[in-house]
């Protein structure tokens, strides 16, 4: 036995050394030349010998064969990749053979190898090929690497016999699919995948293995001489494969493990690596990431038209003659076709005309490959002479006003490049990341998702999903003047100064170029210009003092130039991320609009101070009396409550706080009262009792532990000293149980603030990889507010916070506050994805003194910076 013991070791340890030393070789060469391709097809050898070495040191049975399948044998062996392989048996494994093959396959793991195998007869191949297309695929990129060549030339004869090339066409694209679907078929997330996201490695390997199922050949030369592609697709497929070749074994390498995702913490150290340097406007790791979504986009397009035309070939269409368009395009198969493949180059303002008749022609499905390949061809002759020709721009501008396909003939113009080229401001954000915390498309998709929102608004069949703004966009009238706005908005983006100012110089100079009128041009103008106004209103501003919604209203001007502001902002919002968009914000916006709509449509008389107030006490008696209350009931409250708080609570919420308190003005126990927003999700809570220095700090930790993110809270103190505060909750717990959590909060917080309980820690939590890889530098600041709040009792004071979101950041500012003596009176709170900017009017802890002010400041970026 202990010789048995000393035989293996003396057979492992010299292979497993050669193994380590081959690849440490391998690494340092690839370190100093950079050729991924060479790495993988070293790597290959090295193993390949190995392998060999180890089968013939056993002395394996001639009649066997040790088959390379997968990217194995390909060829392609990327560092932290798996070694599949297959090894084939003539008849079935007696004992002493099967003994045998498990000492062989426990050996491969202890020479130090990750290995993926099977042993089959030729048989049991074709079973499980036949029920398995992953099976099936592996084995089409079979190579011999030691054993019987005769039972491996019968196998792969076999294999090669039983493909039914159609059906593994369609099979593959199936899976291509559902591939993409997970990943939301787009190439364009901000953590994207370089083996299987759409766009990827696995892309082109697809095709090359529909191409062998069919016998075209087993490489792009091959694809070319058949006709498929021409030699310029060749040279792009080769340089997009050679670039996410190198990619994903740089990644393997810095990552140390297999990972095939681009994640944030890996971003940076690979665009280093890579030889990306940072600029003064633009990171590393956003240079990589455009380099890589424009290869995805490259891919993606050619790789549509190579399936197109291996589908054309394996399933001939119906010899039907075209149907004539115009003389330079035919309807062929319902596909828009040229009648020419030079047409563009004949005539380059057919290039926009294509998009045009996509639109006008609804019995189209599509474009042929070849109108494709040859609008991707013809993206160069996009030049100065043809952005200045009178024609194209009315064509361009043409687009926009169609009823029909407006979306898919943008993405269509944006994925073969002819919208960049068109508009090089475009051109320069295609691909562009943002690491803003909460934007999680690239610029480009970003803008595009803006132009889908909108025109959903105006598409009937989804007026169901956004009712209020369907009805706008439907009285508006000129929903093109929005998407123009649109494809303006963030087009500045990256180029350094603000977005909204340079965007609105291209926006500018467009309109000008394209004959758009004087009205509607100064619109667009505006619009790019005051995109971000409404939602900064909204969300760090008291919507419910006159004076915001006064000054909003000057500044907008006009009922138009609200509403487009409005749709504008909803659709931006919404085009951000699945997570930035909720009713609350959806709530505050609409809440805007209406005040603002009142305010410009009505008299300034409206407006005033007293003449509100008046009006909102006039409802709230109304509304009380529907639940039976006495006429008197409220005064004793009312008469403890300032202007402010009647400038600050709807009418319905001054009736729901006196049903609440009208008995219990004196009480000397908490009155804590929870019902559904309203208005949309969440929790409204009201809580009354006597006004403690550190009572904001303890509610916060409350709904804190309790899984509730504040997004408003409204703070009074009434004239007898009692705390008469209105939070807005939102769950961030997942429980999806509001109503159940009503009797909770009521009971547990009356509970703790009646005895006194400590503030509760907020609950640990996880910071965002994103937050964590990308952070934001916070920003603090403290500005004197002249506002009609500002009375004896003090100055009031806006603080705003600006950070990354986090576990606790709340229950921070509010310790911090209460250490410094400091009065809440309002919180707005504005969560953009990982990002949040908070807004907070507070007073007192002698802040009119511009030391104490600094050092509040100072403190609070101290405790956000830990």
């Amino acid at each position: 036995m202990k010789t048995e013991i000393v035989a293996r070791q003396a057979l492992i340890e010299p292979l497993k050394t050669r193994l380590q030393a081959g690849h440490r070789v391998i690494r340092e060469q690839y370190l100093a030349e950079r050729d991924a391709a060479r790495l993988l097809h070293q790597r290959c050898r090295l193993i390949d010998e190995v392998l060999c070495e180890l089968w013939h040191e056993l002395a394996m049975p001639p009649s066997l064969a040790l088959i390379a399948v997968g990217g194995y044998g390909r060829g392609e062996l990327y560092p932290a990749s798996d070694v599949d392989l297959l090894i084939l048996l003539p008849e079935q494994a007696d004992s002493l053979l099967t003994a045998r093959l498990e000492q062989l396959v426990c050996l491969f793991w202890d020479i130090g190898l990750e290995i993926g195998h099977s042993v089959r007869t030729i048989e049991q191949c074709l079973e499980e090929a036949a029920g398995d297309i992953t099976v099936q695929t592996a084995m089409i990129e079979s190579r011999l690497l030691t054993g019987s060549a005769r039972l491996f030339a019968g196998f792969s004869s076999m294999i090669k016999g039983s493909l039914d090339a159609g059906v593994f066409f369609q099979t593959k694209r199936v899976e291509q699919e559902d591939r993409h679907q997970r990943f939301s078929d787009t190439p364009y997330s901000l953590e994207a995948n370089c083996k299987d996201g759409p766009g990827g490695l696995r892309d082109l390997q697809l095709i090359l293995w529909i191409a062998q199922a069919a016998g075209y050949g087993k490489c792009w030369k091959d694809l070319q001489q058949r006709g498929f592609i021409t030699d310029e697709e060749e040279r792009v497929l080769e340089s997009c494969e050679a670039f996410l070749r190198l990619l994903r074994t740089q990644l393997h390498l810095h990552a140390g493990r297999r990972e095939d995702r681009l994640l944030f913490e890996h971003q940076t150290a690979l665009a280093e690596q890579l030889g990306f340097a940072a600029t003064a406007t633009r990171r590393s790791s956003e240079q990589l990431m455009q380099q890589y979504y424009r290869t995805a986009k490259t891919v993606t397009q050619i790789t549509a038209i190579l399936l197109q035309n291996i589908g054309a070939a394996l399933f001939p269409p119906p010899d039907e003659p075209p149907q004539p368009i115009n003389e330079r395009f035919q309807n062929v198969h319902e596909f828009l076709d040229v009648t020419d493949e030079e047409v563009f180059n004949a005539r380059p303002a057919a290039i926009l005309e294509a998009f045009l008749l996509l639109q006008e022609h609804a019995e189209l499905k599509g474009m042929t490959a070849r109108a494709q390949r040859a609008l991707w061809r013809a993206r160069q002759l996009i030049d100065d002479d043809f952005r200045r020709d009178p024609e194209n721009r009315t064509r361009f501008l043409a687009i926009f006003k169609q009823e029909h396909r407006l979306l898919q003939v943008f993405r269509r113009m944006n994925q073969c490049g002819v919208l960049g080229r068109y508009l090089p401001g475009f051109g320069r954000i295609v691909g562009q990341m943002q690491h803003d915390l909460f934007h999680v498309y690239t610029v480009d998709q970003h803008i595009l998702q803006v132009v889908r929102n909108l025109r959903r608004f105006a598409m009937a069949e989804f007026a169901h999903e956004y009712p209020f703004c369907s009805r706008l966009i439907s009285d508006f009238g000129d929903p093109w003047i929005l998407y123009i706005a649109a494809l303006f908005h963030d087009i500045a983006k990256g180029r350094g100064g603000d977005h909204s100012e340079l965007g609105a110089i291209d926006a500018q100079a467009f309109c000008a170029h394209h004959g758009v009128g004087d009205e509607d041009s100064e619109l667009i103008i505006w619009l790019v210009r005051q995109h971000l106004l409404m939602s900064r209103v909204a969300q760090k501003q008291d919507l419910s003092d006159p004076a915001v919604v006064g000054d909003f209203a000057r500044l907008v001007g006009d009922e138009r130039h609200l509403i487009a502001l409005y749709l504008l902002t909803v659709a931006d919002i919404r085009g951000t991320s699945p997570k930035v968009w909720n009713t609350w914000k959806g709530q505050l916006l609409e809440q805007l609009f209406r005040a603002t709509r009142r305010c410009l449509l009505s008299s300034d008389a409206t407006l005033m101070t007293g003449g509100a107030i008046a009006q909102r006490q006039r409802e709230a008696e109304r509304l009380m009396r529907y639940f039976a209350l006495p006429e008197a009931a409220h005064e004793a409250l009312w008469e403890r409550l300032d202007t402010v708080y009647f400038l600050r609570q709807s009418a319905e919420e001054i009736a729901w706080h006196a049903r609440a308190l009208h008995d219990r003005i004196d009480t000397d126990q908490p009155v804590v009262r929870a019902r559904l927003n309203p208005l949309g999700e969440g929790l409204e809570v009201m809580v009354y009792t006597h006004d403690e220095a550190d009572l904001f700090l303890r509610m916060v930790g409350f709904f804190s532990r309790a899984g509730y993110s504040i997004v408003d809270a409204r703070i009074h103190t009434t004239l007898h000293g009692y705390a008469l505060d209105t939070f807005m909750l939102l769950d961030v717990s997942g429980r999806d149980g509001d109503r159940e959590m009503i009797s909770y909060v009521e009971y547990e917080l009356g509970d703790r603030l009646a005895h006194q309980a400590a503030p509760d820690e907020p609950a640990n939590g996880r910071i965002s990889r994103q937050v964590r890889h990308f952070p934001i530098q916070p920003l603090v600041s403290i500005q004197p507010l002249v506002s009609l709040e500002a009375d004896e009792t003090g100055k009031l004071f806006v603080l705003t916070v600006v950070a990354a979101d986090r576990p606790g950041l709340l229950f921070v500012v509010a310790r911090e506050l209460a250490r410094h003596g400091a009065s809440l009176h309002t919180a707005k709170i504005a969560t953009l994805g990982e990002r949040v900017e908070d807004t907070f009017l507070i007073s007192g802890g002698h802040l009119d003194e511009s030391t104490n002010r600094v050092r509040l400041e100072t403190d609070l970026l101290k405790q956000l910076q830990l």
